[in-house]
Formats: C-alpha cells, sequence, structure tokens
C-alpha cells in the first residue's frame, strides 16, 4: 500500500518505510554532464585549439576558437551520450562503468537518446554557423564514425576495435584546421595520424587494467584477448611509431627548436614507460598499465602545449 501511494505521488521507495525525495536540478544536471564524459572533452581542447594556433601561425581570433571549442565540445559530448546509451547493457555489469547515469537510472533511456541528438544537430548547426561547412561536416562525421562505425560495428566484434574505432578522436584536430584554414592539409593530416597512432597504446593499458571486467562482457578488447607480454609489445610498437610521427612534424610544419626538443624529451619518456611495462611483463612482474594510460595523456598533452608554444615564439 506504502509503495502505490508513493508511485502515484510520484515518489520512489527504497524500503517499507524510507522514501527518496524527487531527483533536484543540479543533480539531474550533474548526471547529463556525465553523459557528455567530460574527462574526454578535456583531451579535445587539448589537441584543438593548439591545432588552430599553429594553423594561424599565431594567436587566431578568439571569438573562433570559442565558437569552435563549444561545438567540438557539443559533439564529442553527443558521441559519448550516443555510446552510453548504445552500452547500457555492458556498462551495468563493468565496476568501472557500472555508476553511469543510464545504468543508475539518473537517466531514462528514452531521454539519453533525445539528448544525444540534441547534442548532435546543435554542434552541427552550431560549426556551420560559426565556422564553416568543412568543420561542420567533420564534427557530424566524428559523431558517425564513434557511434556507427566504433560502438555499434567494431567494439563488440574485434580485438582491433579501438585501431580502427580510436579514428572518431582523430577528428578534432582536423576540425581546428579547418575552422581557421576553410580547408585540410599535409600537416593537418600528420595531426590526425599523430592522434590515430597514439590511440591504442593510450586505450590498451587501460584494458589490461580492466581484463576480466572486459571478459565477463565479451568485449574483445585487446587487454582481455591477449596476454600481458602480447599487449605490451603493441604497446611499445605503436608508441614507437607515435614517436615517430611526432618527429615528422618538425619538417612538414616547419616547427622550431621548441616543439623539436619536446618532441624528443617527451617521446623518449613516453617510450621508456612503454618499455618498462613490456620488460615487467616478460619477467612475470606485477605490471603498472595504468602508468602507461596515466603517461600517455601527459605525453600527448605536453606534446600539444609544445605545438601552441611554438608558433608564437620567433625561433
Amino acid at each position: 500500500m506504502t509503495r502505490a501511494i508513493a508511485g502515484e505521488m510520484g515518489i520512489t521507495t527504497t524500503g517499507i518505510d524510507q522514501t527518496v525525495a524527487p531527483r533536484s536540478f543540479g543533480r539531474t544536471l550533474r548526471a547529463y554532464i556525465a553523459l557528455t564524459k567530460p574527462r574526454v572533452l578535456e583531451l579535445l581542447l587539448v589537441t584543438t585549439v593548439p591545432v588552430m594556433i599553429l594553423a594561424q601561425g599565431g594567436l587566431p581570433d578568439l571569438w573562433l576558437v570559442l565558437a569552435t571549442v563549444i561545438g567540438g565540445s557539443l559533439s564529442a559530448g553527443s558521441a559519448a551520450a550516443f555510446n552510453m546509451y548504445l552500452d547500457r547493457d555492458i556498462d551495468a555489469h563493468m565496476q568501472r562503468t557500472e555508476n553511469r547515469p543510464l545504468v543508475t537510472g539518473e537517466v531514462s533511456p528514452r531521454a539519453g537518446l533525445i539528448f544525444a541528438w540534441s547534442l548532435a544537430v546543435a554542434s552541427t548547426i552550431w560549426l556551420l554557423l560559426t565556422t564553416n561547412w568543412l568543420t561542420a561536416s567533420l564534427s557530424a562525421t566524428a559523431i558517425f564514425f564513434y557511434v556507427v562505425i566504433y560502438t555499434v560495428i567494431l567494439k563488440r566484434r574485434t580485438e582491433q576495435n579501438i585501431v580502427w574505432g580510436g579514428i572518431a578522436g582523430c577528428f578534432p584536430v582536423l576540425i581546428g584546421w579547418s575552422a581557421v584554414t576553410g580547408s585540410l592539409s599535409w600537416v593537418a593530416a600528420v595531426l590526425f595520424v599523430l592522434v590515430f597512432l597514439w590511440t591504442p597504446p593510450h586505450y590498451w593499458p587501460l584494458s589490461m587494467k580492466y581484463k576480466r571486467q572486459y571478459e565477463d562482457v565479451d568485449v574483445p578488447m585487446l587487454g582481455a584477448t591477449r596476454s600481458g607480454t602480447q599487449v605490451s609489445l603493441q604497446v611499445i610498437l605503436y608508441a614507437w611509431a607515435t614517436v615517430a610521427c611526432s618527429l615528422l612534424l618538425i619538417p612538414v610544419a616547419q616547427m622550431g627548436l621548441v616543439y623539436g626538443v619536446a618532441a624528443f624529451v617527451f617521446g623518449g619518456w613516453f617510450l621508456y614507460e612503454s618499455h618498462r611495462l613490456y620488460n615487467r611483463a616478460v619477467r612475470g612482474t606485477e605490471a603498472s598499465p595504468m602508468r602507461v594510460f596515466h603517461a600517455s595523456i601527459t605525453y600527448l598533452t605536453l606534446v600539444f602545449v609544445a605545438i601552441t608554444v611554438d608558433p608564437l615564439l620567433p625561433f
């Protein structure tokens, strides 16, 4: 009787005499923000703004930067929300994702899907009005690639999912470049490949950490399907390719001393951490995959900081 009355009044119950008040606006807002994966949005800023400065050869129009960041954030948030909607079944069975809003019920699946579509439409229209058609098209393509190619087609079918699905995360550099120039170039292509090669050694250590959880939900992340030695060897190969690509930017984009030094030093550190993971796996000692995961984030951030600073200096 108590639950029936509570249901009619729109109040949920967690016990016979215990009730939970309707969610506050702040709590609901936080739930919707969580759908956009805010930490991924940080990576968007790290890669988009420096590329705009490089494309301009100095400081671009601040309104253009702001407009591009807003549009890019809406786009990335849309892709993340679609991803959570489509993956809510497996998210419920993984400790890493069990507190996501669509799993806990903070946001209903229908509301989450409407939110995702709304952000997708808003981001495309916004970028079309404030930047150019190429930038808006690249943004829409990034959403499609992450949602359809990665989440729907690749993620649950192949251990190479993050390799090709990670292409979606490369689009922010193209979006930043095209927003400034209205076109693409070989410099933008090198930056695209740089992020593409960086993604596997960034994400595979994370899949090593959560190997059992991916196994439980039958998602074939490489870290869950191969041994630690095999995965860490792949991490090394992609890390070397990433650093080599970062150095290729020096002649292609005519980068200066600041970027050159940064690419060598930070690249060397990234390689050291990758080899350290492999050596520990070979010896059978306890590996530290999350150390490489966090190092990869720091590495990419510092490289793009150098991309930001280099065009602003006279040497």
